[in-house]
């Protein structure tokens, strides 16, 4: 058994060689500068209650669901929060997910059949491209954020094409022109699905509804374990395409269905939003702060994630260890994750950073670039 284990061994141990090893440990204890929690829901103490007591009057929530949403996990407390959400984005149906990663698995593995082309930006989410190992779809990428190159390799397509971007990239901490994006597959009638996990509650809505792009859009991607502080997703799309997923979706179809805890704290959520503005505003003026300290990064100036390039792992890995060793927690993204010499410091901000721990930040970093 060891020697046919071999193999595994010596991928670990060039990942260890390397200092890229993952490894799961407890969360750390310090300020919060690598989570998605942008605007601090997920310890919102006041949302929090309001949860508790949806708990406290509804104990029926926390039970299990029973099986997929085609057996009996389908209960009426799934159907009235997707019902809810529709209504919310102004969109025709909604169908949710346990997670954005199973969303997109579902999205790109069955709309795209074999006759037809998947075209990506380069820095799209890991979920879409093991999606498209799953579709039987010829798969390209095109040059990130580049609407030339993306027409240049449309312009050669004759089939079916579905083109795939981020509102906001994870990595990079960057927009994409969905606007003239938009504009480019409409013109080439290809179908443009529009992931929104890092925008959604950051911008309002999402970038989709702030430039009413709705009609434009096949599906969008809104995830609730981010800014929301929730878990799960929905995909926004046309009655068909839900129908359509209902039916052919693997990921859906075979999934056991979450909690109901799960969709009431979504619905809760969107509520909250409504009702609290203070920790978007919190945010922006947080990230105001971040860049007047003058980091040099390829990120958007109004992004909450900021990427800080250190073109060497064993450099970043210093960097990341000296600032656990003053308390702050910080993510840092290796290479071949990313590709060698762009190997960066992940930094998220949030609505409850304050103005000294983002300079306490800063001021380390600059002693390392």
């Amino acid at each position: 058994m060891l020697n046919r284990l071999c193999y595994f061994h010596e991928a670990l141990d060039k990942r260890k060689a390397d200092q890229t090893l993952r490894i799961l440990k407890p969360r750390s204890e310090g300020v919060d500068f690598y989570s998605n929690d942008y605007l601090g829901l997920a310890r919102n103490k006041e949302l929090r209650n309001l949860l508790l007591k949806q708990i406290i009057d509804h104990p029926h929530l926390l039970s299990g669901s029973t099986g997929s949403r085609l057996i009996s996990g389908n209960s009426k407390e799934v159907i009235e929060t997707e019902k809810f959400i529709s209504k919310e984005h102004k969109s025709s149906s909604s169908l949710l997910f346990s997670s954005g990663y199973n969303a997109n698995l579902a999205l790109f593995s069955t709309l795209p059949n074999r006759h037809d082309t998947i075209i990506v930006d380069e820095k799209i989410h890991r979920s879409v491209h093991d999606a498209c190992k799953m579709s039987n779809a010829k798969k390209l990428k095109f040059k990130h954020n580049d609407v030339d190159d993306l027409e240049k390799i449309l312009k050669r397509q004759n089939g079916k094409c579905y083109v795939a971007i981020e509102s906001l990239y994870s990595m990079d901490g960057d927009f994409a022109p969905i606007r003239e994006i938009a504009e480019i597959t409409k013109k080439y009638n290809a179908f443009l699905i529009i992931d929104e996990a890092h925008a959604f509650g950051v911008f309002g809505y999402g970038l989709v509804e702030k430039y009413q792009l709705q009609t434009k859009v096949l599906a969008t991607v809104i995830t609730y374990g981010k800014a929301l502080g929730s878990h799960g997703a929905a995909i926004l799309c046309d009655e068909v395409i839900k129908s359509y997923l209902v039916n052919f979706a693997s990921p859906f179809i075979y999934t056991t269905a979450a909690q109901d805890i799960q969709w009431r704290s979504i619905k809760t959520g969107y509520e909250f939003l409504k009702t609290n503005k203070n920790p978007s505003s919190g945010l922006q003026q947080n990230i105001k702060v971040f860049h007047q300290q003058n980091i040099k990064t390829p990120s958007s100036e109004n992004s909450p994630i900021q990427a800080v390039l250190v073109s060497d792992n064993h450099r970043l890995k210093d960097l990341q260890d000296t600032l656990l060793s003053e308390g702050f927690l910080t993510y840092a993204v290796f290479s071949p994750t990313v590709k060698q010499g762009t190997e960066r410091l992940r930094i998220c901000l949030h609505s409850f950073n304050t103005e000294e721990e983002i300079i306490g930040l800063t001021t380390i970093i600059k002693g390392f670039i």
